[in-house]
């Protein structure tokens, strides 16, 4: 079940690189992933709470720019993977498997990164336009990372 909800937050990395990152250090913050004593402990603090939301919601604003280059360019696409590796291992350290979780939400990140532009230029294509696409992949990130870091809990 660790390594699934791993993945899935990789999978939110990949819609949003900083809305995983986020959850999971407002899941830490409030206990509900218990890492207190572990490498992540610091996911735990106000301090890393506050940075995460910040990037998160800077990521939210800058998104909706038309001059936003698409995920799948190689730096955008490394950020991802980066963060949705290190929101698995959070997540996995909460069961003392660092690694798994890390592999896990690497995995999670190229899922969602791939099939998210895939699914955000089918939506664009809909509307007629990028902005309403946009947001429903943001709540869909949002209110799904909420969700997987509850779950853990």
């Amino acid at each position: 079940m660790l390594y699934i909800l791993a993945l899935l937050i990789g999978v939110v990395a990949g819609l949003r690189a900083m809305t995983a990152p986020a959850a999971v250090a407002w899941g830490s913050y409030l206990g509900w992933l218990p890492v207190t004593g572990t490498w992540a402990s610091f996911m735990g603090h106000w301090i890393a709470v506050g940075i995460f939301t910040i990037l998160a919601i800077v990521e939210l604003v800058t998104d909706q720019l038309p001059s936003t280059p698409s995920r799948t360019v190689p730096q955008q696409f490394g950020a991802r993977i980066v963060t949705g590796a290190f929101s698995g291992a959070v997540i996995g350290v909460t069961a003392g498997a660092t690694i798994g979780g890390l592999v896990a939400g690497a995995i999670g990140a190229v899922i969602g990164t791939l099939g998210g532009a895939e699914v955000r230029g089918r939506l664009a294509a809909a509307f007629g336009k990028d902005p309403p696409a946009a947001f429903i992949e943001d709540a869909v990130a949002i209110i799904g990372g909420l969700l997987i870091v509850a779950a853990v809990a």
